[in-house]
């Protein structure tokens, strides 16, 4: 999911590869000119629920490539009902990818 992470009161626009209730793993195109902060502000949307989520973050893990910048980030802030929005949200994800495996195992089974 795309979102806005906040860096000393800047937007940067960044895709989400990875969400978890602890946090998330950020993509975005890297900037020479992009001031790095060890605490940021994150603003998304969870897909499906139509709620804007704001939460404070840290960061726990930097790269930068050529093309690239990554970021882990551990959550910090956040309201308590969009901590659970989110921990419902990687648990019905998580259900939804189990079933699938379980099925393409299944599929996979009755062809041998």
């Amino acid at each position: 999911m795309f979102l806005n992470q906040y860096v000393r009161d800047q937007p940067y626009r960044a895709l989400a590869t990875n969400l978890s209730p602890t946090g998330l793993f950020l993509q975005k195109l890297a900037m020479p000119f992009m001031r790095h902060a060890p605490a940021v502000g994150l603003e998304f949307e969870l897909p499906g629920t139509g709620e804007i989520i704001w939460a404070g973050a840290e960061c726990r893990f930097n790269a930068v490539g050529s093309d690239f910048h990554l970021t882990g980030l551990r959550f910090t802030a956040m309201a308590r009902k969009h901590e659970r929005l989110i921990r419902d949200y990687v648990r019905d994800k998580e259900w939804m990818l189990e079933r699938m495996w379980l099925r393409l195992r299944r599929a996979g089974n009755q062809h041998n």
